[in-house]
């Protein structure tokens, strides 16, 4: 049975479509293939980095996409994870589904802390979201 392909999409493409990616590949990999991608691609979000990988998941993988990347692909699943994702999100013809399942903007959480481990909480919080939400998703 071929594996569904599921596109997270994301503004940035630089923290949350990235952990989505992620805990798909660690939850799902035998029946999900996920792609992230955003909007306006930043890079990858180093505390992203710092919070995926203390969750002990693989980061190697991902890099920051832009959307244009994909506009050819066919998906069975589009899921935008923020509000101007979803207002922007192009029509993927063919895509079986489309959900919006929107969470805080870690860096946006953390620009009201100084000390690191407090910014990194809010990637914290924001990853073990998306992975009961991953755990969730019926694909």
């Amino acid at each position: 049975m071929a594996k569904k392909k599921v596109l997270f999409l994301c503004t940035g493409n630089s923290c949350r479509s990235q952990m989505a990616e992620a805990w798909t590949r660690e939850l799902k990999s035998q029946t999900v293939e996920p792609f992230s991608a955003g909007l306006n691609p930043k890079g990858i979000d180093p505390f992203a980095v710092d919070a995926m990988e203390e969750a002990g998941l693989d980061t190697q993988m991902l890099s920051s996409k832009s959307l244009e990347v994909f506009l050819e692909e066919t998906f069975n699943m589009i899921i935008t994870l923020c509000d101007n994702a979803k207002e922007s999100c192009p029509v993927f013809p063919g895509a079986e589904k489309v959900v919006h399942k929107s969470f805080h903007d870690p860096p946006e959480m953390a620009s009201a802390y100084h000390y690191q481990d407090l910014k990194l909480d809010c990637y914290r919080k924001v990853r073990d979201e998306i992975r009961d939400f991953i755990k969730t998703l019926k694909i």
